[in-house]
């Protein structure tokens, strides 16, 4: 097993030189790139003191499966897998009410990055997944999620019901999305302890993990559509806790 990955993409690189740069092994750009973006990043490398190396388009297009690199890649050690230690640490040394995202079985890792990004930007404490059949930090969801997965904890579990179970324990209410519950999420209280739980693409919640929710709560449809993109239900339902948390 390698014990190399890599980041790509300008955000996603800079959060990266930002939060985490003795991770980083070298820096690969672009033969050709000069522009200020990448500029400042090199700047901030060697700051660091982190090699930068020049390399072809097509190289950097092979070493990211020719994903939208825009011209510059961190090498990087691979990161510790958080686990639920670290969890317990980081909800030990919160001074507010817990705030955590649990995403059951998401396999697209577009769709992970996306909520990686929206967790973020709501001030979700961290985001809890399961280890097995649940796509896990990938360049791809490193790139999507624009500089998110270097700043927000991702714990993948062994025992999803388990981990739900202690989250219980310490006081945190369990609310899944769940299309034909009958709570309305607008007509909820969210302003507590709480953890936000969304199901895979297409299948939902696991019938385990659905049974570990205090909740079931579902978006109100208006349409013909029946149902919406995890990532985009996934932004409603954090930021109406972060609504009534303001309102309070």
């Amino acid at each position: 097993m390698t014990s190399q990955t890599i980041t790509f993409g300008l955000h996603s690189v800079d959060i990266l030189l930002q939060k985490n740069h003795h991770h980083v092994i070298r820096i690969c750009v672009q033969q050709g790139r000069h522009d200020k973006k990448i500029e400042s990043l090199l700047k901030l490398a060697a700051l660091h003191h982190i090699p930068v190396e020049t390399l072809p388009k097509q190289t950097l297009d092979q070493m990211t499966n020719a994903a939208n690199h825009q011209g510059i890649i961190a090498v990087c050690e691979k990161r510790k897998q958080e686990t639920e230690y670290d969890l317990d640490i980081i909800l030990q040394n919160i001074n507010t009410p817990p705030f955590i995202l649990v995403l059951d079985n998401i396999q697209d890792p577009h769709n992970l990055g996306a909520c990686l990004r929206s967790a973020n930007a709501a001030g979700v404490h961290a985001v809890i997944a399961p280890k097995d059949n649940a796509v896990g930090l990938t360049p791809v969801v490193s790139k999507v999620a624009s500089g998110a997965a270097e700043a927000t904890p991702f714990i993948q579990v062994t025992n999803l019901s388990r981990t739900l179970e202690k989250l219980k324990e310490m006081g945190i209410w369990i609310y899944g999305a769940a299309g034909e519950a009958e709570q309305n999420l607008f007509q909820t209280n969210l302003s507590g302890p709480i953890a936000i739980v969304l199901g895979a693409e297409g299948s939902g919640l696991r019938r385990l993990t659905r049974e570990h929710c205090d909740v079931l709560v579902n978006i109100p449809m208006h349409g013909i559509v029946s149902s919406l993109n995890v990532s985009v239900a996934t932004g409603i339902f954090l930021f109406e806790v972060v609504r009534q948390r303001n309102q309070k």
